[in-house]
């Protein structure tokens, strides 16, 4: 064990040899920083040898060398490459919290690019040459799709809630039904946002019902907002009742000092429903029906970036904004250019709409997706016999905490591998390509839905199949 230790060059000789020259030029790192990346090698084969684990070539030996650059390559790839990357979704669950939520449409992609790249006029008034506002560049764009007279963005629907809550009823009360007390991801909960906020919570009703004298009861002159939470990510079905949002307007209006408040959560803004898909609001309606200030994500069925968005009444949108927390919740340039970006494709119309990946995956047709599934199992097995294949229908989930109820009919191929089992397959296709690939494990069987594919990244995901 003393001979090998001592075998192994020191850090000048290794600073001397060709490939640490060539890593030098490959790597783009320093001479210091990859000095530094090789004493970290070399004391990591000390320890493997005097723990009795070095399985490689003997030190002392020319493989050796070879060997101690292998681990250095492989480490410098390790240290120095993203850890946040690309992956393909073939779940088929187009909100995929765990896999980056919306896509953003071609036309918005482009637009962070070019603010990134550039200087803007972020705060800053182009024509008047002075100092602007970066809520402006959003904000009349959400002021003609929602119909509110004001609007500003920060960083997600949970702050937007917070900043909402603390600004209009700091140590006031907030009346809130007992069956809208959700729970998002990550265990946040509206109760919990509102203790932080300083406001005092007054549950009205019960778990499953809730009546219009519930809300007029509890109604103090402490009383600051009446509040209604849309349970986009669960659904209570059976013996229930809730107050409508033209009531809790109604109700709201003959009060003196008090805000009617809705947090829509996943918030539309295009009308699934037209299309038979679930019942979610459209923002639009819900500010139509008078309420005073509205809630929700920029990326769930919005299609855009994480945000959160808020509209409604302009005095209480300017008090929103002028609050010392606007600064700490606020956005940045690259999430202002993402959402905007997506924004003119609702502002274009229902054609431009389905340019937004989530939209456009959402509407897909069963007809479409089983067209795409046959052409992709027969070119499958065309050029490889390593699989056994069938198509049938299946459902896709909409994911995000939205549409709990709603299930979207889906034409899914479930593969066999020859030699590998569903798990298998699922660990290689995962971990050995890149980018990475991400489907369902379903009994013996891995499932692709084609609806969260491109045809782009189809391509790949067959070559990658034909290579395994």
């Amino acid at each position: 064990m003393k001979d090998w230790l001592r075998s192994i060059p020191a850090v000048h000789e290794l600073q001397n040899h060709g490939r640490f020259l060539a890593l030098l030029e490959e790597s783009h790192l320093g001479f210091a920083q990859l000095t530094k990346q090789v004493k970290i090698v070399v004391d990591e084969i000390r320890s493997t040898i005097l723990n009795g684990q070095w399985q490689k070539s003997i030190p002392g030996s020319v493989s050796f060398i070879d060997d101690l650059f292998d681990l250095l390559e492989k480490k410098l790839h390790k240290d120095f490459s993203y850890t946040l990357e690309n992956v393909i979704n073939a779940t088929g669950t187009i909100l995929h919290t765990n896999l980056g939520r919306s896509r953003l449409s071609e036309g918005a992609i482009q637009h962070v690019i070019e603010t990134a790249r550039n200087y803007s006029n972020l705060e800053y008034k182009l024509i008047e040459g002075e100092r602007g506002s970066r809520h402006s560049h959003v904000e009349a764009i959400l002021k003609d799709i929602t119909g509110a007279e004001a609007a500003m963005v920060v960083n997600n629907n949970a702050a937007a809630v917070y900043l909402v809550l603390r600004a209009l009823a700091e140590d006031k009360e907030v009346i809130v039904s007992r069956g809208q007390l959700v729970e998002i991801g990550g265990s946040f909960r509206i109760s919990s946002i509102m203790e932080e906020s300083g406001a005092a919570l007054v549950e009205v009703g019960t778990t499953n019902k809730t009546h219009l004298y519930d809300y007029e009861r509890a109604v103090t002159p402490e009383t600051a907002i009446i509040m209604k939470v849309h349970t986009s990510n669960f659904k209570v079905v059976g013996f229930t009742k809730s107050v409508e949002t033209e009531e809790l307007v109604d109700l709201t209006k003959g009060l003196e000092n008090v805000v009617f408040y809705e947090d829509l959560g996943s918030g539309a803004l295009f009308d699934f429903r037209k299309h038979g898909i679930g019942e979610e609001p459209v923002v639009k309606e819900v500010i139509e029906m008078g309420t005073d200030v509205v809630t929700f994500s920029g990326d769930k069925l919005l299609g855009g970036p994480q945000a959160g968005i808020i509209v409604g009444k302009k005095e209480i949108i300017d008090q929103l904004k002028k609050h010392q927390l606007a600064r700490v919740v606020r956005v940045d340039k690259m999430t202002l250019a993402a959402l905007e970006g997506t924004l003119i494709e609702y502002a274009r119309g229902e054609k431009a709409i389905k340019n937004i990946p989530t939209i456009r995956d959402l509407l897909v047709s069963l007809t479409e997706l089983d067209a795409r599934c046959n052409i992709f199992v027969t070119n499958l097995l065309q050029r490889t016999n390593q699989f056994q294949a069938k198509i049938f229908q299946d459902t896709s989930q909409v994911g995000g905490g939205t549409m709990p109820d709603v299930s979207l009919p889906t034409m899914v191929i479930a593969l066999k591998h020859n030699l590998l089992t569903a798990e298998q397959l699922g660990r290689k296709l995962r971990t050995e390509t890149k980018p990475s690939i991400i489907g369902r494990i379903q009994k013996e069987d891995f499932i692709i839905d084609l609806r969260t594919v491109t045809l782009e990244e189809e391509t790949y995901l067959l070559d990658a199949l034909v290579n395994l």
